[in-house]
């Protein structure tokens, strides 16, 4: 049977034939779409974690416990989780394990552009680098045999490129692999100093023994086309090689690429005279491949940021641009992202936005967008989780050089849940003199929507018990809280101001559901009005002040007329109403009134 799939349709096909059992995974593009496949498929218990380090831990469990298990995120999802997989590397496995890591070079929705191919040589574990599709589904399948066999877990890693592109992918059945026994055993898996030294003599035989199968490995091949230009990529760079330098050049194509197969790069070395290593991003194969005394190319020539594509590497080799038809540039017009229509951020960051002596530390969501224009409110973002930890640094800091400047954090609800919570106890535990506003729109929103432990589902839709934000937060010892409608900016501008004014850690908590969320039971019967309404501009009374685009509605549009004066798109517009508490002449109202 063939299907067209995406690379990370296919890791789920994959981990469905390969008999997986357990899966679990923090949403982060571009991976999530993972999971989300997963827990299509009957057989596999499939959960959202609350972070990536907690899926790990739940994946190394079911392993100990005797099932085949799959853990995924994106790149920067792997730091969270770095605790666990280099002490569950030193354990090993009992049934098979494979942890995901979605790399992004370009970062295209990242904060950074790490190279994660520098952990599997950190953890000493194996690592699988799929091209395409069929490679992805493949390739975890006999992942899962690697891990069983050498008895650690691995890491498999995946480009934007492959996780998103398609691509003809032939399936097979599912394999039912007996479920391994679980037997108590100490000195295997407990990780004491004593056990652990042993461990980590285990794990680097076990590492030896592979480094002398990768030679022979699958995917680890030569492409002899007799030519004296040799091509050594890995992952989505051996089709842009191949794109480029056809049957000009010989391959060696490098799947399992760690241990890295250096007798079969020496064996191809010798049939070519000058050898090109591809590798996105950092020059870690071309590193080892040097300091194997080999002469070849890498990051002297190709650029060592953002994607390798065809282009960057025809340009870097002839020194010949692409022919493309040139874009005129004056008919292209600027379009930064903008929030949504009807987004719940959009009150709150216009009244943040007006709090010029304050110090705004955001988290990583669709309110990063609080730095742009028009709002202007955000002074710095670092990672999840970061904002309220953060933002408790910078209030101490203040308090030390007795400057009197305000801190605000912001931060979403599943970024709260995955990461949050133990930064408020240690604002709350230290006494910090600050304001944490939780964004909740009911939804994982960025990720495009995948519940969490505040939505009231699990990931296969069933209902799930759904934790309520304000108690966990007064559980941490926060006696000032507010749940606002951030909709409303009077009692938007109140209560920041209010959290404010108190010398004691304050939470506002902002509820109202994403605009694009498909609303459930629970929803309606709490938000009855949400995205009913629609507004518009009433021609005669509108001054063309503009004031109402500074709430940053790309439902607003002003000038196209010879009256100057703003329109409201009725295709897009949701009823929110934070125009219509703007404009100063009160030429903005609700259709119908």
């Amino acid at each position: 049977m063939k299907k067209l799939l995406t690379g990370n349709e296919a890791v789920a096909r994959g981990a469905w034939e390969a008999g997986v059992k357990f899966a679990a995974a923090y949403p982060g593009t571009p991976s999530t779409e993972i999971l989300e496949n997963v827990g299509t498929y009957d057989e596999i218990v499939a959960e959202w974690a609350p972070n990536e380090k907690v899926a790990v831990e739940s994946a190394a469990g079911a392993s100990i416990a005797g099932v085949r298990t799959l853990s995924c995120m994106k790149h920067v999802g792997v730091n969270v989780a770095a605790d666990p997989i280099f002490t569950f590397a030193y354990l090993g496995v009992n049934a098979g394990a494979v942890i995901v890591s979605a790399d992004e070079p370009g970062m295209f929705s990242s904060q950074n552009e790490q190279d994660n191919r520098r952990y599997a040589r950190h953890a000493k574990m194996p690592m699988f680098e799929p091209s395409d599709s069929q490679e992805a589904k493949d390739m975890i399948i006999d992942a899962y045999k690697v891990s069983e066999e050498y008895d650690m877990p691995v890491l498999f890693r995946m480009t934007t490129r492959v996780c998103h592109s398609k691509s003809i992918v032939e399936c097979g059945d599912r394999k039912d692999v007996p479920d391994k026994p679980y037997v108590k055993n100490i000195q295997k898996n407990c990780p004491l100093p004593a056990f652990s030294r042993k461990m980590q003599v285990k794990l680097t035989d076990n590492m030896n023994r592979l480094s002398e199968a990768v030679n022979q490995s699958q995917w680890n091949y030569i492409e002899d086309n007799h030519a004296d230009i040799g091509v050594i990529a890995s992952g989505v760079a051996f089709r842009y090689a191949k794109e480029v330098f056809g049957d000009s050049a010989s391959y060696l194509k490098i799947g399992l690429s760690y241990p890295m197969p250096m007798d079969l790069i020496k064996s191809f070395a010798e049939k070519v005279k000058t050898i090109y290593v591809l590798e996105e991003n950092d020059p870690i194969m071309e590193t080892e491949i040097k300091a194997a005394g080999i002469e070849c190319i890498g990051k002297d020539l190709f650029p060592t940021m953002g994607e390798l594509l065809p282009e960057k590497i025809r340009a870097a080799v002839s020194g010949k641009e692409a022919q493309t038809i040139a874009p005129n540039s004056d008919m292209i017009v600027a379009r930064p992202p903008a929030l949504c229509a009807g987004c719940p951020h959009r009150g709150l960051f216009y009244e943040l936005g007006k709090f010029k002596d304050t110090m705004i530390f955001s988290d990583i969501g669709c309110y990063s967008l609080g730095t742009s224009a028009p709002y202007n409110a955000t002074d710095v973002m670092v990672c999840m989780g970061a904002s309220i930890s953060g933002g408790h640094g910078v209030a101490q800091a203040f308090k030390l050089k007795k400057e009197n400047k305000k801190v605000v954090s912001v931060i979403g609800d599943s970024t709260f849940f995955h990461s949050g919570i133990t930064s408020l106890m240690d604002a709350a535990y230290n006494k910090s003199a600050y304001l944490t506003i939780i964004l909740d729109n009911r939804i994982t929103g960025m990720t495009g929507h995948q519940q969490n432990p505040g939505s009231g589902y699990d990931l296969k839709g069933d209902p799930a018990p759904m934790m309520s934000i304000e108690a966990i937060v007064r559980a941490l010892n926060i006696n000032h809280i507010r749940t606002i409608d951030p909709n409303n900016l009077t009692e938007t501008k109140e209560a920041i101001e209010w959290g404010m004014s108190l010398d004691e850690p304050a939470v506002i908590i902002t509820r109202w559901p994403c605009a694009l969320k498909r609303l459930s039971k629970e929803d309606k019967e709490e938000f009855d009005a949400v995205f009913t309404a629609k507004y518009q501009v009433i021609a005669d009374k509108c001054i063309g002040c503009k004031k109402c685009l500074n709430v940053g509605c790309p439902a607003t549009e002003f000038g196209r007329d010879e009256a100057k004066k703003m329109k409201i798109d009725d295709t897009a517009c949701l009823g929110c109403g934070v125009c219509a508490q703007v404009c100063p002449v009160n030429a903005i109202v609700k259709k119908g009134e």
